[in-house]
């Protein structure tokens, strides 16, 4: 016979928090985000930590390297689509950590004999105007001299005028070396008043580029996530067919941690892709998994070895599961559920491994409540595919401007291995829909305040850490009603904008 709930599951809309006693020292300046993003042992610290509880969803409309770099700047982690090819994702990657939080690998560079028409369509299509002259065209070639706008004027050059003619030679070029910090190539672009320093080997070939601007850059983000080596720390998806493949291409591209991307964890497919990379590579390769919604589910994927554990079936905005399926569960109870099923866990082991909130975050609120539940950060597809950094083009649709968003379920995607439950027989089914969501910026100034909202509402709960807030939060489930009364209501609003 069927089990049934004896309650209805909740989503985070149905929940509001109920103030707790603030003292003077919680103001939002004073508020600890930092979150552990793999499992650790009691007493230890993780390997990994955050220090903003927010992640970017595995999907091709929101994470890309570009989106990882924005994101671990301000603290956080992306996930790289893993819905292509194995040499794309790792490429991805290696961008990534080749970024070097000031070393920028150059993606625009030439040769001495291409042309100014050349030239200008390639700032058209990658917006840089710094480019490096190699005697290959390669990011790591020769160096042979630079180009910048300041070396050619449109209205007085020929199309056909080669780069030779009007490039920067390598020997008035300033250069810095290999073994160059990044203070010793920021000493060299003060000293010498440069926008721009390539670096180079022992044999004159390019290396990375270290740019003024970035200087100020890195003074303002104080929480970007780095690495041991100063790199930025970037995750990848990968999924339970390919993962012999994919997974050794991740890690030599230089991946912090990985994670299986399923719209359903609860299975043997993801034991087996969890215990191939045990034997391989023991702990030192670390991998989330899920989503599941109850105890049963994460216990297993805990003693199957996951270093971390999504939770949420069906509660994205793009997401049909639930009504094509019929499966899924209220996002706030299954966080609720897996947050105690975590805590007995620890209790019985020793071991802590952190959840991630994943689907159902409608307003920034939302974040805050799940937080609360026991979540240690929250995966966001929506949230961030709205941003100037998704991988999207942002395109204007009746008078307004948007940016495309599709789910990793949809016809679009095609990601079918992301739902295949193995067998000869190989049909799919659509778990997610193609849309679109309004443009909203950049991503630092949104999540800027998105975490002022997060902050604010700690102090009024009496917590400085999320730990804090996860011990003294108090939760009240509200009815229809009151949820219409927390809105605004009974008056016509001057500017729909001051209700975001």
């Amino acid at each position: 016979m069927a089990y049934y709930y004896d309650q209805p599951s909740h989503t985070f809309s149905e929940y509001l928090l109920v103030p707790g006693y603030s003292s003077s020292e919680c103001v939002p300046t004073s508020v600890s985000l930092k979150t552990p993003l793999v499992k650790y042992k009691k007493g230890e610290k993780p390997a990994i930590e955050m220090n903003i509880p927010m992640v970017s969803a595995i999907m091709q409309a929101v994470s890309d390297d570009r989106m990882a770099v924005a994101l671990a700047k301000e603290g956080g982690v992306s996930f790289i689509f893993g819905s292509q090819s194995i040499e794309s994702q790792a490429a991805m990657v290696a961008r990534v950590k080749n970024h070097k939080a000031g070393f920028v690998v150059s993606d625009s560079n030439i040769t001495p004999d291409m042309t100014l028409a050349q030239v200008l369509e390639l700032v058209e299509e990658t917006g840089h105007s710094t480019m490096p002259v190699t005697e290959d065209g390669t990011a790591n070639g020769r160096l042979v001299g630079m180009v910048t706008s300041r070396d050619y004027r449109v209205s007085r050059m020929a199309p056909e005028t080669k780069v030779a003619e009007f490039m920067t030679p390598y020997d008035k070029l300033i250069v810095g070396h290999e073994s160059d910090t990044l203070s010793d190539c920021n000493d060299l672009i003060w000293e010498h008043k440069l926008n721009q320093l390539p670096i180079i080997d022992e044999n004159q070939h390019l290396l990375y580029l270290v740019f003024r601007k970035d200087y100020a850059t890195h003074k303002e983000n104080p929480d970007e996530l780095l690495d041991c080596h100063k790199r930025y720390i970037v995750g990848a998806g990968i999924n339970t067919r390919d993962y012999a493949e994919r997974v050794p291409a991740l890690v030599e591209a230089g991946v912090d941690v990985l994670c299986i991307d399923s719209s359903e964890g609860f299975s043997e497919w993801q034991k087996r892709t969890i215990s191939w990379i045990r034997a391989k590579y023991g702990d030192s390769v670390k991998v989330g998994a899920g989503n599941v919604v109850d105890r049963e589910g994460f216990r297993f994927l805990a003693e199957s070895g996951a270093d971390f554990i999504k939770v949420g079936i069906g509660g994205g905005s793009i997401c049909i599961t639930r009504e094509t399926k019929g499966i899924g569960r209220g996002q706030a109870t299954a966080v609720i559920e897996v947050a105690k099923a975590r805590d007995e866990y620890f209790e019985e082991t020793g071991i802590y491994i952190p959840i991630c909130s994943d689907g159902g975050i409608v307003y920034d609120y939302h974040i805050t409540l799940a937080l609360a539940m026991g979540a240690d950060f929250v995966m966001l597809g929506r949230y961030f595919s709205r941003f100037e950094e998704s991988p999207t083009t942002k395109l204007m649709v009746n008078g307004t401007y948007v940016k495309e968003y599709w789910g990793e379920g949809s016809n679009r995607a095609r990601n079918w291995q992301r739902y295949d439950l193995g067998g000869a027989q190989k049909l799919s089914f659509e778990e997610g829909v193609d849309s679109y969501v309004p443009y909203a910026g950049t991503l630092k100034e949104n999540v800027t305040l998105t975490l002022y909202k997060v902050k604010s509402t700690m102090c009024n709960c009496g917590a400085l850490s999320i730990p804090e807030l996860q011990q003294n939060a108090r939760l009240t489930l509200v009815s229809a009603t009151s949820i219409v009364e927390g809105g605004a209501h009974d008056v016509i609003v001057k500017d729909k904008s001051s209700m975001k």
